[in-house]
């Protein structure tokens, strides 16, 4: 005990004959600093739940205010541009506050509900949401309050951009995360990102104001003449569904797509025959059709290429055949992945159950947004002829009519009557030329009017 109360310690190296002696001084107290618990408040962002999500719309909220989460438990149901679909937590916690509420939209990023550890935290998290709304509702886009309302989160800060602007930092190689957004809630925004690379817009705005009196014959104009046109008395305006806004975009962008039409006979008779027999066994005409197509482009994969960015062909591994269905409230085309590889009752089957899931819905992303190749059939209408938009990203689109009763004569010059059907195929004229369309509705032809190998 002397020894440990002794107020010098000695010590001897084992190299030598060497001793030192060290005198104990009494030390101040060390500040030590306590670990700060911070709250873990976190936020709920609305997904991007297929690759043209811009924003989503809530149809249902799962669990309400104060319902206690587990981690892959179902908490909203989301409206896409394409299907409606559950949005699950990744954490344990207590919904504390909704922000978003059913009916309305957010952006994708955006926070549509906080979730808390504790109930003790709940308080703070509702005054955390009344901080963002008020924020973002007082101070439009260039109030920078938004941002400081994100720096609550509990981790480290996750980064909200656009699609834009994660494709514009990749252009230009900024590390998106270094980036101060301004948008919504710190959201990244193409203008963020530009302002980082160092383009500035403003020549844009210099260069419009010189020449007004030739801007008419740019054909800017489109854009003003909306604002002029007259409203009609006793008219309602509805505003588009999600879905329909996304159909509107993709109808827009396909404008900017250099496209031409070619139609073609064909005669159904073989085909309508073997309807009659395989009809019982469940399969449709529409996966007649798609078999057809998808061994026609195995033929001609020039005709399942695409162009993406002005500059080379995408040819794709696989036959996608999207057939187009109408459903409530817009237009989705479920896809039948593989066509070309999978027998005709299968490919009936796998129909069916995408038309069920497409009806209600319930449409994965991969299910609709993987075409390479589309399908437009009018004919149970009676339309004997029609024009199809091509969707972006495709190189073709075939419009099919109905089959009706048409003289058609023969190489000796009689007459006979047929079941004839028309089709007409859009084309991107950047992949595909003429010939190559008409050498692919001749292989298309001949396999409806031989359908043999159709059932092998």
């Amino acid at each position: 005990m002397a020894s440990l109360q002794s107020s010098a310690i000695s010590f001897s190296s084992s190299l030598g004959r060497f001793s030192t002696t060290r005198t104990m001084l009494p030390q101040k107290p060390r500040n030590y600093k306590l670990p700060v618990v911070e709250s873990k408040i976190r936020e709920i962002f609305m997904p991007a739940l297929s690759s043209t999500m811009t924003e989503g719309k809530i149809v249902s909220w799962v669990k309400s205010e104060g319902d206690v989460l587990s981690k892959g438990e179902s908490v909203v149901v989301v409206e896409s541009d394409k299907a409606d679909m559950d949005v699950e937590t990744f954490y344990d916690g207590i919904l504390a506050v909704i922000v978003v509420n059913e009916g309305e939209t957010a952006l994708v990023g955006a926070p549509i509900g906080l979730l808390a550890e504790t109930e003790d935290e709940i308080v703070e998290a509702i005054a955390k949401a009344k901080g963002q709304s008020g924020g973002s509702s007082s101070g439009s886009e260039s109030t920078p309050e938004p941002q400081s309302a994100v720096g609550v989160s509990d981790e480290p800060k996750k980064i909200v951009a656009t699609p834009n602007a994660k494709k514009l930092a990749k252009q230009h190689k900024i590390d998106i995360n270094k980036v101060n957004g301004t948008g919504p809630f710190g959201r990244i925004t193409s203008e963020d990102v530009e302002k980082a690379a160092g383009i500035t817009p403003a020549p844009s705005k210099s260069i419009s104001p010189p020449p007004p009196a030739a801007a008419p014959a740019v054909g800017t104009p489109a854009k003003a003449a909306p604002v002029s046109l007259p409203e009609i008395p006793g008219s309602t305006v509805v505003p588009f569904t999600t879905m329909q806004v996304a159909v509107s975009k993709n109808m827009v962008e396909s404008l900017s797509v250099p496209t031409f039409r070619v139609g073609y006979p064909v005669i159904t008779d073989a085909l309508d025959a073997l309807y009659l027999k395989v009809k019982k066994k469940g399969v449709t005409m529409t996966a007649l059709l798609a078999k057809a197509a998808a061994m026609a482009l195995a033929q001609h994969p020039v005709v399942n290429s695409s162009c993406k960015d002005g500059k080379s062909f995408t040819y794709n591994s696989s036959i996608n055949i999207a057939v187009a269905v109408a459903i409530n409230g817009g237009l989705i085309t479920p896809v039948l992945q593989d066509a070309d590889k999978l027998d005709l009752y299968l490919l009936s089957q796998k129909w069916k159950e995408l038309v069920e899931k497409a009806r209600a819905k319930q449409l994965q992303p991969h299910e609709y947004n993987s075409g390479t190749f589309t399908l437009s059939n009018l004919g149970m209408f009676g339309v004997d002829r029609f024009d199809a938009i091509l969707p972006p990203g495709q190189g073709a689109i075939m419009a099919v009519g109905a089959s009706k009763p048409t003289p058609v004569a023969n190489a000796d010059g009689f007459f006979s009557v047929k079941n004839k059907m028309l089709v007409n195929v859009t084309a991107d004229h950047r992949v595909v030329y003429g010939a190559d369309l008409a050498a692919f509705l001749q292989t298309f032809s001949k396999i409806i009017e031989n359908p043999d190998s159709l059932t092998m």
